[in-house]
């Protein structure tokens, strides 16, 4: 069994803990925070070894009625890996720390790429994290981006990637972002981060970003114009989506015309917080001008990094193989929308049953 710690327990903590609780080959060894709010009591209700991620406030959490099982450093010390899900630039001062407990670390794409040996995606490039010591888990944008290119690439090659990111202006807890009324373009400049934050996957690609931001919490979308090597039929890169585990191609007449419905969708099919791990494309979207491909895609900017998380914790520690990884992560998960998609409960007792 791997020992997972898990340093912050926010929006993107606590998808990672709950996922790696149900992985067969994983135990998580406790999660890290720096104040009893909410979520750490949510955690200590769920089994959770709750850790001080500042020992200064352990005693904070003793008056909040929650008893703690030490600080950060012992979850440290304790893990075989620790993923690291504290907000932007505080992984990369918490790097000496893992460091010196020769615990391997993951970070989020919050983080400057410098701060770990590899960036991550597992559809794109798995085999580069096996071993390493320090990795990087791109954005939920770059993440999604590289879902895409990764298939189209090899499939057919790509000449070009260019993509108009339209990003939530908030994630729904963080209202210190709003109320908001405007759009943004974000940055005025031009490209946007992404496209150079893909190219830490894909150093090769020839791809320029553009990024508005806008009054919504609920997903990203994505306008992409992608000019590929070969021609080929809207019909034969529709196909090639279909064949993506994590890629769910929205099929025309179900009504899912925005990402408002989308995550209906997934409330409706009893997704855990009504997630949506999957890069969702409108299939009527999908077509061909010449070699030119062009599509919509919405990105739930919450959730889709956290199977590629799971499958990083395999390939540091080499306990499986990118294919192997991948399909036990989204067997567990219940990865792969379709018009009954699962959560994490009938998908976990599938997975258990399958590894017995």
């Amino acid at each position: 069994m791997i020992r997972v710690g898990v340093n912050g327990y926010g929006t993107i903590g606590k998808r990672v803990a709950d996922a790696v609780s149900a992985q067969p080959d994983m135990e998580l060894a406790g999660v890290a925070k720096t104040q009893p709010n909410f979520e750490a009591h949510t955690a200590v209700d769920l089994g959770y070894p709750m850790y001080a991620a500042i020992p200064e406030r352990a005693p904070l959490f003793a008056e909040a009625g929650i008893e703690t099982a030490g600080v950060v450093d012992e979850l440290v010390a304790d893990a075989d890996v620790i993923v690291d899900c504290t907000p932007s630039g505080v992984g990369a001062e918490n790097r000496t720390m893992y460091a010196s407990y020769d615990t391997p670390a993951i970070f989020q794409g919050g983080e400057d790429a410098a701060v770990a040996e590899t960036s991550f995606n597992a559809r794109a490039n798995y085999d580069d994290a096996r071993g390493a010591d320090a990795v990087r888990v791109v954005s939920c944008n770059t993440t999604g981006l590289s879902r895409l290119v990764a298939p189209l690439s090899e499939a057919y090659g790509v000449e070009k990637v260019r993509a108009t990111l339209v990003r939530r202006g908030g994630d729904p807890t963080q209202n210190s972002r709003g109320p908001i009324n405007d759009i943004l373009p974000n940055p005025i400049s031009i490209p946007s981060h992404h496209g150079p934050d893909v190219r830490t996957i894909f150093p090769d690609l020839a791809i320029d970003t553009m990024g508005l931001k806008v009054p919504a919490t609920l997903m990203h979308v994505h306008a992409l114009n992608v000019t590929l090597e070969s021609d080929v039929t809207a019909a034969h890169v529709r196909q090639l989506l279909e064949g993506e585990s994590r890629v769910y191609v929205i099929p025309e007449g179900f009504g899912l015309d925005g990402a408002g419905k989308l995550k209906d969708f997934a409330l409706d099919a009893g997704r855990p917080r009504g997630d949506i791990w999957e890069n969702c494309v409108w299939g009527e979207s999908i077509s061909m001008e010449g070699r030119d491909l062009y599509l919509f895609q919405a990105i739930h900017q919450e959730s889709d990094v956290i199977p590629e998380n799971v499958d990083a914790i395999r390939a540091m520690t080499d306990a499986a193989d990118a294919a192997e990884s991948i399909e036990r992560t989204n067997r567990t998960l219940g990865v792969g929308l379709s018009g009954d998609p699962t959560g994490y409960g009938d998908a976990q007792v599938e997975a258990e049953a399958a590894d017995d």
